[in-house]
């Protein structure tokens, strides 16, 4: 069950829900309701002291809850945060592991959940519901950030990581037909073009059916499209289950299972930079918030990440452990 909330917390998410639109009669029930029901992965995450450029920050007295949605690279961002804002002295409730994206932005939207490691992108297209993306990196940000005040969320300024979809191919399957684009896709005889892709991205105004289009392609049948959750797609790529499958840009799992990824010279996925998004009334309260996540976001490009990823799809470490080691390399935590 989700902590017990105090007035002024009650308060700030009664304005936030009058804001978009929810009736505040339901308000105590919804909050107990969605704070039992997010399916979280929570869970013990290590802390330490902070050191190096943050160690003078001090968010005690700060009640804090971080969200996150549930594949890899979103729960290792959400650890990251738990682990720093916990080692800062905050109290953290852990919400990472939520179900879909949409699930997480209702929750931070209403106030069950304070702080996100998001996209851009994914902010833009699925969340505002623009259908063109914007090719600058720094003016999407900058859209998706002015946008976003009217709804109580402050966005800091955005890592150089892009964690954007494409799709991959065997490295065998690149060489023996010539695929390095998305453009090559119809290079393969149209009964080998076989997807597998996870629901959400089948779905996207940016997924599947709109890119297959924006490439010239018609939809495949529906035997050769397999809808599969996205953390096994890597392997039936492997595999051979399918020839293209829907990956992000940043997973480990690409290098480790020698997959080529398609570079996409249409421009037609977002960019997907990451960056913290905050409640804007916590963010004002504690504006040290900016500051201690400055390094992380100073540091985390793709190579990066992808490299953090690796070390939970293929190495089989714990989130929680590989975002404290990769604080502490980072030097902004030490064992306390």
């Amino acid at each position: 069950m989700k902590r017990s909330m105090s007035l002024k917390m009650l308060l700030r998410v009664a304005k936030r829900r009058a804001v978009i639109g929810v009736s505040s009669l339901g308000l105590i029930g919804s909050l107990v309701l969605s704070g039992c029901g997010l399916g979280t992965a929570g869970g013990y995450t290590p802390s330490g002291t902070l050191t190096g450029e943050v160690a003078d920050i001090s968010l005690d007295g700060a009640s804090i809850s971080v969200g996150s949605k549930n594949f890899t690279e979103q729960i290792l961002l959400g650890k990251i945060a738990v682990v720093l804002l916990q080692s800062a002295g905050a109290d953290v409730q852990d919400l990472t592991n939520i179900p879909g994206s949409t699930s997480v932005r209702q929750a931070q939207l209403t106030g069950d959940v304070d702080l996100t490691l998001e996209y851009t992108g994914t902010a833009w297209i699925t969340y505002m519901g623009h259908t063109d993306p914007i090719p600058d990196s720094q003016e999407q940000y900058e859209a998706v950030r002015d946008a976003d005040k009217s709804n109580g969320l402050m966005w800091y300024e955005p890592a150089e990581m892009n964690n954007t979809y494409t799709m991959a191919v065997r490295r065998e399957t690149a060489e023996e037909y010539g695929v390095s684009s998305l453009d090559d896709m119809t290079k393969l005889p149209e009964a080998e073009q076989t997807f597998c892709v996870d629901a959400e991205f089948q779905a996207r105004n940016d997924g599947f059916i709109p890119m297959l289009e924006e490439y010239g392609m018609d939809e495949p049948p529906s035997e050769q499209v397999s809808i599969i959750d996205t953390g096994a797609i890597y392997a039936a790529l492997a595999n051979g289950t399918c020839t293209f499958g829907e990956v992000f840009f940043t997973d480990g799992r690409i290098k480790a299972l020698d997959l080529v990824a398609l570079e996409d010279p249409q421009g037609f996925f977002p960019k997907y930079n990451m960056a913290p998004v905050v409640d804007s009334e916590l963010a004002e309260q504690y504006p040290q918030l900016e500051d201690l996540f400055a390094p992380v976001v100073a540091d985390l490009d793709n190579d990066r990440m992808q490299e953090l990823n690796a070390r939970v799809d293929v190495d089989g470490e714990d989130y929680g452990d590989v975002a404290y080691e990769y604080l502490k390399d980072l030097g902004v935590v030490t064992d306390s």
